[in-house]
């Protein structure tokens, strides 16, 4: 897993007086992306995997602002990637690089 590539998901609405955006509840989250083979291994889990990808989420917390989501098959994950992000209004933070993707 050495050198797999990772971003931050954030929210593309603007900060709140609180913090940062949120992209919803744990259960929206994980029902949400369950529709696009994205799931925890067993029901509970913080890291859920899909095509190409695993997402973190924060242990414990019940409203997600943000999730760290690892690249582990790059040749297929960018398309994976961009469709959720799109749909989800997603914006993705490079870790490496400091760039934002909006897509």
């Amino acid at each position: 897993m050495a050198g797999a590539s990772q971003l931050v998901v954030l929210s593309r609405q603007p900060a709140g007086t609180n913090g940062l955006s949120s992209l919803g509840t744990r259960g929206e989250i994980v029902s949400a992306l369950a529709n696009y083979n994205t799931a925890p291994q067993r029901e509970g889990e913080d890291i859920l995997y899909g095509p190409g990808i695993r997402l973190e989420l924060p242990p414990g917390q019940k409203d997600i602002s943000q999730m760290l989501l690892t690249l582990v098959e790059e040749e297929i994950a960018w398309l994976t990637i961009m469709r959720l992000a799109k749909t989800f209004q997603w914006k993705l933070l490079d870790t490496a690089t400091g760039r934002e993707l909006t897509p």
